[in-house]
């Protein structure tokens, strides 16, 4: 984080809280029962966990706020909640921060990132990246996953 900045509480993301985090907590409820996937207790409560944070999780800030009561969880427990998550578009893992973030945008996409080096703020966006994938489709390269880390200042730091 630069040394002059100044952090700011006007974040584009806040986490979830109340009503809208039980309701984004059941949408994926459903959406795994019709995938034929479950949503086990551990899963969910990283998801909750991921869905009401202010900002990007690291593994460990999940293992220690896992329990309702302040109890740790066991890392592997994390791990293949996390894992899970990931692999249902439910989370994202941004590389840059090895850190955590809850998918903000419906569907099946490209995980692209705009992180701020002032306040840390990873807003998700969708850019256009069908060049990219034409281009490796052409030499016969089937893309799998595309994750874009942008880094600079969000508005309010700019602004600050």
């Amino acid at each position: 984080m630069a040394s002059d900045c100044h952090h700011h509480e006007h974040h584009v993301h806040h986490g979830l809280k109340g009503a809208a985090l039980g309701q984004a907590l059941g949408a994926a409820e459903d959406r795994c029962t019709t995938s034929q996937e479950r949503l086990t207790a551990p899963r969910r409560r990283v998801l909750e966990l991921l869905l009401s944070a202010d900002a990007p999780l690291k593994a460990y800030d999940l293992i220690a706020a896992f329990g309702q009561h302040g109890e740790p969880a066991k890392p592997p427990t994390v791990y293949r909640a996390l894992e899970f998550l990931e692999r249902l578009g439910f989370a994202h893992r941004i590389e840059s921060l090895n850190a955590y973030v809850p998918c903000r945008i419906e569907g099946g996409h490209m995980a692209a990132f705009l992180i701020c080096d002032c306040c840390g703020e990873a807003a998700e966006f969708q850019p256009d990246l069908s060049a990219a994938r034409d281009a490796a489709s052409r030499t016969g390269y089937a893309v799998r996953a595309i994750t874009l880390e942008a880094r600079g200042l969000c508005a309010a730091c700019q602004a600050g």
